[in-house]
């Protein structure tokens, strides 16, 4: 039986100015909407006990987007990306292992909750590479160095636990090539593993969508592709991105100019306009969910409001009932 649920993170901007600091506004939009519980996003620098009293089916890891080059001690590279030794520092600790101690905090926090998965993004790119996606990493090789990576902390992790391994649509698991996703499992020693399919970000991947129905037919096409890992997806992040005419006219723009390492700021709001993590408007999202058939379903979005968190929740589930036209 599929289980609904809802992301939300330990971070104050949701806890203290989303919800107010008052967690029954969250239990009473899970009970409205009939959601099952949550996913959690624990960032070891929020209020983890204001939810404690909510069902956290699953953790979502943290994430470093650009981690390679400190993984493989290639230096001038990270002075590059982050400016001084001594951000570097700050963002990864002072060592590999010191790194390594953070993912361990980060997965017994999560054992912790109770979670039953936790996802962790494979996919790695330098800030100057988003926006003419000139890769300096291929997949093969951000797949091989994320098992290493990941077989290095996996001790901390629960056997009973499941680890999903979430696309995104830069190099790494994109899910559109089935030899490097199994290459990955089969890497992996944690037994209980498998994928967590990102809805948005596989529309990421072709930059030619142009509304739902395309969206659906190419996520469908992507996850048949598959063949028998389709099996191994046991999660499914719920959201829909159609940027792709504004990835080509970056992509286009960019290719002139010459690289240089972008704000932390920067590369948010460039990120935030090519995944939008809007709700689905048409019955594509019901489509797609009966195809995959993912144990959890998580309806995944950004905002900056409970008012637009609402109103977001409201329109998937609209949609996801099968009350609008059919696509």
């Amino acid at each position: 039986m599929m289980r609904e649920l809802l992301n939300v993170s330990d971070y104050p901007c949701d806890t203290d100015i989303v919800l107010g600091g008052d967690p029954t506004r969250l239990r009473h939009l899970l009970e409205e909407f009939g959601f099952s519980g949550i996913e959690l996003m624990l960032t070891g620098a929020g209020r983890e006990e204001f939810f404690s009293e909510f069902d956290i089916c699953g953790v979502h890891l943290r994430f470093w987007p650009n981690w390679l080059d400190f993984w493989w001690g290639r230096e001038e590279e990270l002075v590059r990306e982050f400016g001084d030794r001594e951000t570097v520092a700050a963002v990864f600790g002072a060592s590999r292992e010191e790194w390594l101690s953070r993912w361990r905090e980060n997965i017994r926090a999560a054992a912790a909750c109770g979670a039953r998965y936790v996802v962790l993004h494979v996919a790695n790119a330098r800030s100057w590479e988003l926006y003419n996606r000139r890769f300096a990493y291929g997949a093969a090789t951000v797949i091989d160095a994320t098992a290493d990576l990941v077989n290095a902390f996996a001790d901390a992790l629960p056997e009973e636990c499941l680890l999903l391994y979430e696309n995104l649509w830069w190099p790494g698991l994109t899910l559109t090539e089935p030899m490097l996703a199994a290459r990955l499992l089969e890497a992996t020693r944690h037994e209980r593993t498998g994928f967590l399919l990102d809805t948005g970000h596989m529309m990421n991947t072709e930059l030619r969508l142009a509304d739902e129905a395309q969206a659906a037919a190419y996520i469908l096409r992507c996850v048949k592709n598959l063949g028998a890992l389709r099996e191994r997806i046991f999660a499914m992040h719920l959201h829909c991105s159609l940027s792709g005419a504004f990835v080509r006219r970056m992509m286009a723009q960019k290719q002139k100019e010459r690289p240089r390492a972008l704000t932390v700021e920067e590369s948010y709001r460039y990120v935030l306009q090519v995944d939008w993590h809007r709700p689905f408007a048409t019955s594509a999202a019901r489509r797609i969910a009966e195809a995959v058939e993912p144990e959890f379903l998580v309806h995944e979005f950004l905002y900056e409001s409970f008012a637009a968190w609402y109103d977001k929740v409201r329109q998937q589930k609209k949609s996801f009932g099968g009350g609008d036209a059919a696509v």
